[in-house]
């Protein structure tokens, strides 16, 4: 497995997520495409960007949030381990958040729909 250039609690996490799902390194493909946006005449010359494919689900992935390739490597591996276990029917962080904040609606609309 690579080591990215995040904290080793982070890669820690990724390897241990990835032994959850089920999901080998051996079956995903990676490539690099230079992005675009903010970053200036960095992102211009270098191919930063990190397009992500798991070959058995065919969930593709597409990062470039960061400047550093390293990182946008590990940014994409957890976007895409996170689109597998949706797929599979578990419950994601970026659910638990959708689901908090429909909870706050909810409760907004029923204290307006009182007064």
């Amino acid at each position: 497995m690579t080591v990215f250039a995040v904290s080793e609690e982070k890669n820690r996490w990724l390897r241990l997520k990835m032994v959850e799902l089920g999901v080998r390194e051996e079956d995903l493909v990676e490539s690099f495409v230079r992005s675009s946006g903010n970053g200036g005449q960095h992102v211009n010359k270098t191919s930063s960007c990190v397009q992500l494919k798991h070959a058995p689900t065919g969930i593709q992935v597409t990062c470039m949030r960061e400047r550093s390739q390293s990182v946008n490597r590990f940014l994409a591996r957890r976007e895409l381990l996170e689109r597998i276990e949706a797929a599979s029917g578990g419950v994601t962080p970026e659910m638990k958040r959708i689901e908090k904040l429909r909870k706050q609606k909810d409760r907004r609309r029923r204290r307006g729909a009182n007064t």
